[in-house]
């Protein structure tokens, strides 16, 4: 019969790999199942930046060339801070680009949509942030007969921006809709 002799006290080895056993033992262990009545909890980006309580907008920028083109006044639509959301102040002036490039002057000819930010979130976010704006307005172009085939879609992100300000940062938040190329 083989037998093993300690040289330390038993009380010494079993409080040498007791750390081992705990870790092994809790790295078993399951996290307890969620019941039915658990809340979830919604995280935030990390990249976003904090969220604002004063009302901010930015604008659509009909080029010139497209206005006189297509007969549309001067008007804006507007973005929220941190959204790309279109709201109903959208609606007119894009329905008359709609419109103009679908079946007016402009039909067949290709448009151009550049997404913009303000300078306050990381670059990164600010690039992803005008890519939606821009997106969005294409989205709602196309369910109003622009093809899609026709308009490009494309951010700045924030390397235009101008604004030290909210009602300078709200110019920066737009997409810019040009002839295209």
């Amino acid at each position: 019969m083989n037998t093993i002799s300690f040289t330390r006290p038993l009380s010494t080895l079993v409080l040498s790999i007791a750390p081992a056993l705990l870790v092994t033992a809790c790295a078993a262990d399951k996290p307890p199942a969620p019941s039915s009545a658990a809340s979830v909890a919604v995280v935030a980006p990390p990249a976003a930046p904090p969220a604002r309580t004063e009302p901010t907008a930015g604008t659509i920028a009909i080029a010139d060339p497209v206005r006189r083109a297509c007969g549309i006044p001067d008007e804006d639509a507007f973005f929220a801070f941190d959204s790309s959301a279109l709201v109903s102040t959208d609606i007119r002036p894009l329905d008359l680009v709609a419109k103009c490039f679908s079946t007016g002057p402009l039909a067949g000819r290709a448009m151009r949509l550049v997404g913009h930010a303000d300078p306050r979130g990381p670059s990164e976010y600010n690039m992803t942030l005008g890519q939606r704006r821009a997106d969005s307005v294409e989205g709602y172009l196309d369910l109003h007969g622009v093809d899609r085939t026709h308009v490009e879609t494309t951010s700045r992100g924030a390397m235009d921006a101008t604004g030290h300000d909210e009602s300078g940062w709200t110019r920066d938040r737009r997409v810019d809709v040009t002839l295209g190329g």
